[in-house]
């Protein structure tokens, strides 16, 4: 059994006030579940850049080969100056659930990735259920949602019709229901006429 690595590092500094606050924001922008998100976007984005850093001295077909890759998954590249200026907000554009929300296929960024991890959306007809998932350009126009079947809409047009057949079985008792008070009061009054009459 392989061991599996850490896909990121932790930051240096923990407690650093003015790093918490950006993550924070991100966190927020992007509808990140925890900040190990983000670690794993920032390792991402430094990879990028230690690609770029060491074709400085390289060919230009194998720079033109790194910008390609960049530029299929989204990421701008046409030149060694581009791929550094690669940031954590431009990979994090790429991911599924930002591509999802920006094509206005949900109604904000955390029900984006609500409908993905539910499985509702497709890319090219197949199911893609990880929010971190990069799209590539020429995939972004095949990213659809999953229609409901017949059966689910048959059961979701059910739910509120036995829910109001519920509630007027609670507001109208069945034909032959007694009131047990109009019983009671019925009772009282027949024993009190029996003791008039006897007396």
């Amino acid at each position: 059994m392989k061991r599996k690595h850490k896909l990121y590092s932790n930051p240096k500094r923990p407690f650093d006030k003015k790093r918490i606050d950006e993550e924070k924001e991100i966190k927020e922008e992007f509808g990140l579940k925890n900040k190990k998100e983000i670690w794993k976007a920032e390792a991402k984005v430094k990879l990028i850049r230690k690609k770029a850093r060491n074709l400085i001295k390289s060919s230009p077909e194998q720079k033109k080969r790194l910008f390609d890759q960049l530029n299929k998954i989204g990421l701008k590249a046409d030149s060694l100056t581009d791929a550094f200026a690669i940031n954590i907000k431009s990979y994090l554009e790429r991911r599924l659930q930002t591509v999802v929300f920006k094509r206005r296929l949900a109604n904000t960024i955390k029900e984006a990735r609500q409908k993905i991890v539910h499985k509702k959306v497709l890319i090219d007809g197949k199911v893609i259920n990880k929010p971190s998932y990069i799209v590539p350009i020429k995939l972004e126009d095949k990213i659809t949602l999953k229609e409901k079947t017949a059966s689910s809409k048959s059961a979701s047009a059910e739910a509120p019709k036995m829910q109001t057949e519920a509630a007027e079985e609670k507001t109208y008792p069945k034909e032959g229901h007694k009131d047990t008070k109009q019983e009671i009061l019925h009772n009282d009054t027949k024993q009190e006429i029996l003791h008039k009459e006897n007396s």
